[in-house]
């Protein structure tokens, strides 16, 4: 599949996935605490939103991986590459 031949292994993907949703839910968690002055639903809304977005973030670097718009010349992704020495 497409998506999953990306420039970078799929465990430098996942560990960038997990220290984003680290910082975006301590972020998240301290909103939703200002708003609700509730710590039980700011960890609620914190937690339920971990979940979605790391899988959200996961697939959106994975389709970025593919992507040769704004890579230099004879920078692109292996995916890319090999699709384009397929092609000739």
């Amino acid at each position: 599949m497409l998506l999953f031949r990306g420039a970078e292994a799929h465990s430098r993907s996942l560990a960038k996935a997990f220290s984003w949703r680290i910082l975006g839910s301590i972020d998240t968690f301290l909103l939703s605490w200002l708003f609700t002055r509730s710590a039980k639903a700011a960890g609620a809304i914190a937690f339920t939103e971990v979940l979605t977005k790391m899988v959200l973030y996961y697939f959106h670097e994975r389709a970025w991986s593919s992507v040769r718009w704004g890579l230099r010349a004879g920078e692109a992704p292996p995916a890319i590459a090999a699709r384009e020495e397929a092609a000739l």
